[in-house]
């Protein structure tokens, strides 16, 4: 059978095309793939999306709680759209935002018992999705692929973001 039929667009890239290229092409249509799929069964499971579920995965993270101004950091997002998140996960009882004790000015946000464990049955399921949609590739590939992939991404970090020639 021939994988043509199976590949997404960036197969248009020309013979001639770098295979850097092509790769680059490909990951990012997987990506794209499967964040959409991640999306559309958080919604459909859960009534969630996916912002408010990586939110939570912070916090997951950091039972203690983390200051607003933290988790816009470590989701990459404006703090306006974390105070919305917050708003709107406070008002559906998952976290609860309170005064920081060394600094009146910034709020502490942590998960609620409730959110934890809503939270934690929507992480195994996540968890479970995830190792589906890999299911095409046996242990070794995969292996390979984020042993690869760890190689490029030192690279990256350790030359800030510029590859070496």
């Amino acid at each position: 059978m021939s994988l043509a039929p199976l590949q997404g667009l960036e197969a248009r890239a020309r013979a001639d095309d770098h295979t850097a290229l092509k790769l680059w092409l490909r990951m990012l249509s997987c990506v794209n793939d499967i964040e959409g799929e991640i999306r559309r069964r958080l919604r459909e499971h859960f009534g969630m999306t996916l912002p408010r579920f990586d939110y939570l995965a912070q916090l997951h993270r950091w039972p203690e709680g983390l200051t607003m101004s933290k988790l816009s950091s470590r989701l990459m997002v404006t703090g306006g759209n974390v105070t919305t998140l917050t708003d709107d996960l406070v008002r559906d009882g998952f976290v609860v935002r309170e005064a920081s004790p060394s600094d009146r000015r910034s709020w502490i946000v942590r998960m609620t018992p409730v959110g934890r464990r809503k939270f934690e049955a929507m992480a195994r399921e996540h968890e479970r999705w995830i190792l589906e949609l890999f299911a095409p590739l046996d242990s070794g590939a995969l292996k390979q692929v984020y042993r690869h992939l760890g190689v490029l991404r030192h690279q990256l970090v350790n030359t800030e973001g510029t590859p070496a020639p």
